[in-house]
């Protein structure tokens, strides 16, 4: 069986490396071409390069584990993403694409903060381009797990002769992969990538839950009602939800405002008259993966009862279903969707953070004159660097992916999130309140997750950390801006 699924992935990473030299011969001569690939991307590749970058192993280990372990009430968080998606497209987006480019043709996020608020250039690049590091190595790591758990599982002993676990082997081999394209391609590889890798998962996504219900084994409607009288409120959006809880999981939306990985395509979109065709082609892309997804995790659950299958670990049930129910060849095909979900990912939290590392470091401080080509290469060094300090995160086979991506999906929502929408839409807001904006959300989010208020909060379940920290930012940009800008104009 593992030899016909083998042959299918290796194609598949034989693809992706492909499209990654294709992309080194048309788009990595310059800074531009390299990290925004000349800002021409199609509305159709902007969009899908969004979502996949979006949802990495999440929409498919994350939430599918989430469903089948607790039931349809996990389904908020979808919701929650899928109105703060709608938002980012509507208020970001358009905005984003203008100003970058009116703005000194910025192409990082940092670098269009700086043009922003020339009085706080530096700071806001320096602070940014940390946070983005940090926050995103820690992401990086998250997808690394992805990859590991699903050579763990699927492809227990295949090198027997390689002195490290199967864990740590999947784990190198999907950055080994990551890196190959990324490195040599740049932005323009990472999206076309990620197009492919979109088309790809909801392909999956539609195919795996409608053969789990209805193909053998499934007895769709049968199976589903069994599991709801065995555990009652199983189909409930409702069972044992707290207002803590509701609000923890659709406030998962508000992260979205502040993703550099995923508002960055925004900038490279071809122009603004394009956003609307590319919105709407993203919004329904993640409409029918996020049902899929929903779908996977509640008839998984479902197939498992009827069939007395044991899953001990809820995140693995789309890998466990992959090799129970379909041909080698098939199966290939739906692990390179689950690669493609991982990898979409990390290529671009990878190409993110190399770019703020390349503009907002090494050129702001140590060689601001640096040719074109010298600043590729060293962003191509950065790309690596990154992804080794992900590698050494990522070496627990405990972590949980929707627990890592969580709590950076919260630290880059409450620093950028409030930062990034009343940049584009408050003429008053100063450049000490973007500071103090940025400088708060972080530091909230990180002391929420010490203080373990994110698990356990005033004796009930927690409340998630993008929550305090979005608010505490939003509340800092607004009251330091107020008192900035009448000193300004006072002064002036």
């Amino acid at each position: 069986m593992q030899t016909g699924t083998l042959v299918t992935l290796a194609l598949y990473f034989i693809l992706m490396i492909g499209i990654g030299l294709f992309a080194w011969r048309k788009s990595t001569d310059t800074s531009e071409g390299y990290m925004l690939a000349g800002r021409n991307l199609s509305p159709g590749v902007a969009a899908l390069s969004a979502g996949a970058s979006d949802m990495s192993g999440w929409l498919l280990l994350g939430l599918p584990g989430a469903l089948y372990a607790s039931g349809l009430v996990e389904a908020w968080i979808a919701i929650g993403l899928f109105a703060g998606a709608i938002a980012n497209w509507v208020i970001v987006a358009p905005r984003l694409r203008q100003q970058t480019e009116e703005l000194g043709n910025a192409l990082t996020i940092p670098e269009f903060l700086a043009n922003r608020f020339p009085d706080k250039a530096v700071a806001l690049r320096v602070i940014s381009a940390i946070v983005i590091v940090l926050f995103f190595t820690v992401y990086t790591a998250a997808g690394l797990v992805g990859g590991g758990k699903l050579f763990e599982t699927a492809f227990a002993g295949i090198l027997p002769n390689v002195a490290m676990s199967d864990y740590m082997l999947g784990i190198w081999i999907t950055a080994g992969v990551v890196l190959a394209y990324t490195m040599v391609g740049g932005f323009l590889a990472v999206s076309l990538t990620d197009f492919v890798q979109g088309c790809i998962m909801v392909v999956a996504l539609v195919l795996m839950p409608l053969v789990v219900m209805f193909g053998e084994g499934g007895s769709a409607g049968g199976s589903i009602l069994a599991v709801a009288a065995e555990q009652p409120g199983f189909l409930s959006l409702t069972e044992g939800l707290t207002f803590l809880g509701f609000v923890s999981a659709v406030t998962w939306g508000l992260g979205y405002f502040g993703q550099p990985h995923i508002i960055v395509r925004f900038m490279a979109i071809r122009s603004v008259a394009d956003v609307a065709t590319a919105r709407n082609i993203g919004l329904t892309w993640m409409a029918v993966s996020v049902i899929g997804a929903v779908g996977l995790g509640i008839a998984g659950r479902a197939y498992a009862m009827r069939n007395g299958l044991v899953v001990e670990d809820p995140e693995t049930i789309f890998i466990v279903l992959s090799e129970l129910l379909f041909h080698p060849l098939i199966t290939g095909f739906l692990f390179a969707a689950l690669l493609a979900a991982i990898m979409s990912t990390i290529s671009s939290q990878l190409l993110v953070s190399s770019s703020s590392l390349t503009e907002d470091f090494y050129r702001l401080f140590l060689r601001q004159n640096a040719s074109e080509r010298e600043a590729v290469n060293v962003g191509r060094v950065c790309v690596a660097l990154v992804a080794l300090a992900a590698i050494v995160i990522a070496q627990d086979p405990e972590s949980e992916v929707l627990g890592l991506v969580s709590n950076a999906w919260a630290g880059f929502g409450a620093a950028f999130g409030p930062l990034i929408v009343l940049s584009l839409t408050w003429d008053r807001m100063t450049g000490t309140g973007a500071v103090a904006g940025l400088v708060t959300g972080a530091v909230v989010v990180a002391l929420w997750i010490a203080l373990g208020w994110n698990a356990d909060f005033v004796g009930g379940r927690g409340l998630y950390e993008i929550v305090p920290g979005f608010i505490a930012a939003w509340l800092a940009i607004w009251l330091v801006s107020k008192a900035t800008y009448r000193h300004k104009v006072a002064t002036a």
